[in-house]
C-alpha cells in the first residue's frame, strides 16, 4: 500500500470515529505515520476536497493545525455539486476517488459504485485514443451520477 493510501485510510478512520470532524497537527501526524509532512499536504489537498465532500481549514505556526470536516449535504445537492465540478475531462484516479467518496458517504450504493468503477477504469478505454479517454470518462461518470439523483 502506498503511503498516500495509508494516510488517507488513517484520516478516514479518524473522521469516522469523530463523526466527521478532526483537527490534526501535520508534523505530529507525519511523525506517527512515518512520512514527511509534504505527503500529508498532498493527501489533504488531493483527497479531502469539497468535491470529495470535505472542508479543510488550516492555521500555520507553532500551534497550527489542520481541521478536516465532512460536509453534510443532501444527496441530490452533493451529486450535482460533483457533476458540476467534474468539468469536461476526468482522469481515472480522480474518477475513482469521487466514486469511492460517494460510496463511503452513503450517497450511492456499493453495487452502483462497483458498476461505476468498472465504467471509469482505464481498462475500459483501451480501444479509445489516449487523447479522448478523459473526455469520455467525464461524460460517462456524469451521466451515471445523474441516474443516482
Amino acid at each position: 500500500m502506498r503511503i498516500s493510501d495509508e494516510v488517507t485510510k488513517y484520516l478516514l478512520e479518524l473522521l469516522e470515529e469523530s463523526h466527521g470532524d478532526i483537527q490534526i497537527q501535520r508534523n505530529e501526524l507525519a511523525s506517527s505515520i512515518g512520512c514527511v509532512p509534504s505527503q500529508i499536504n498532498y493527501v489533504i489537498t488531493s483527497r479531502f476536497t469539497p468535491e470529495h465532500g470535505y472542508i479543510v481549514e488550516s492555521r500555520r505556526g507553532g500551534g497550527g493545525y489542520i481541521r478536516i470536516t465532512r460536509i453534510k449535504t443532501e444527496k441530490s445537492t452533493a451529486i450535482m455539486d460533483i457533476i458540476n465540478a467534474i468539468g469536461s475531462k476526468l482522469d481515472a484516479l480522480s474518477a475513482e476517488m469521487i466514486v469511492e467518496s460517494l460510496v463511503q458517504r452513503g450517497m450511492i450504493l456499493e453495487n452502483a459504485g462497483k458498476l461505476m468503477m468498472s465504467a471509469i477504469s482505464e481498462r475500459s478505454y483501451t480501444d479509445i485514443p489516449v487523447n479522448l479517454r478523459c473526455l469520455l470518462r467525464a461524460s460517462i461518470l456524469k451521466n451515471m451520477l445523474l441516474t443516482q439523483i
